[in-house]
């Protein structure tokens, strides 16, 4: 446990130590507060749906998730490999599913720290409005275990494709690639009409705007927590499987 706490704490220093993390943090806190500015020019009018939906419905949150995501974890593998560092990191007495979970636990820390300005945001919004049910403890809740839960998810495909490659760029594109690619499934998913056919439902798994709909409405879907779970488990497994095949050649 000694050594998964000093692998954790090794790879976020790294975040913090270098600027590409400050300009990640600094990007994400622009849109947030961009997104906020457009909410209070709608609460000018009263609106039923709490600061919580309000906030989801912009594009902002999908921005913001699908484009850090893969920078925060472009560097995770792919930079100790091309640096050469790689090596000796797997010659120290950790096994593979330590350094694979204490490097997917750091870049999760960190993303969590990147949404912490949006409870200022949402308090602030909370102050301009006279309603007192906008806002309570439940809503915000939810909708930061979605944030955490698609987080996590979008995080441990990052992890297997740092993982892959040499190159953060190419990392960074393949975590792209599938953060879209999953992107326009769930728009094609929302357009389809309601069907009993296995092919709707297939694509009814993949209705991230529904899914994460419900968290920012205070609603938590055992079904989604278990299907992003296990998206989480499932690239994360196939990670400590790459990094493992060093092994192989």
């Amino acid at each position: 446990m000694r050594a998964f706490w000093t692998l954790t704490r090794r790879e976020l220093a790294g975040f913090f130590l270098s600027l590409g993390g400050y300009i990640i943090i600094a990007a994400a806190l622009f849109l947030m507060g961009y997104s906020f500015v457009v909410i209070l020019v709608k609460l000018q009018k009263p609106t039923p749906m709490p600061i919580t939906e309000l906030f989801y419905i912009t594009p902002f949150f999908w921005l913001i998730l699908l484009l850090t995501t893969p920078v925060i974890t472009m560097r995770l593998f792919a930079q100790e490999k091309f640096t050469g560092t790689f090596e000796t990191l797997m010659t120290t007495p950790v096994s593979d599913l330590q350094v694979v979970v204490a490097k997917f636990a750091a870049a999760l820390l960190f993303y969590l720290l990147m949404w912490l300005p949006l409870l200022g945001c949402l308090l602030v919004v909370r102050h301009q409005t006279s309603d007192p049910g906008s806002l309570d403890g439940g809503l915000v809740a939810s909708t930061f275990l979605g944030i955490l839960l698609y987080g996590g998810a979008f995080i441990s495909v990052g992890c297997c494709a740092s993982a892959l490659t040499r190159s953060q760029a190419i990392a960074a594109m393949i975590s792209l690639v599938f953060g879209a690619s999953v992107f326009l499934l769930g728009y094609l998913a929302s357009q389809l009409p309601a069907q009993e056919n296995w092919q709707t439902q297939v694509l009814g798994c993949l209705a991230i705007f529904e899914q994460m709909h419900d968290f920012a409405r205070g609603i938590v879907d055992t079904r989604s927590v278990v299907l992003l779970a296990s998206v989480i488990f499932l690239f994360l497994f196939l990670t400590v499987r790459v990094v493992e095949s060093r092994r192989w050649k």
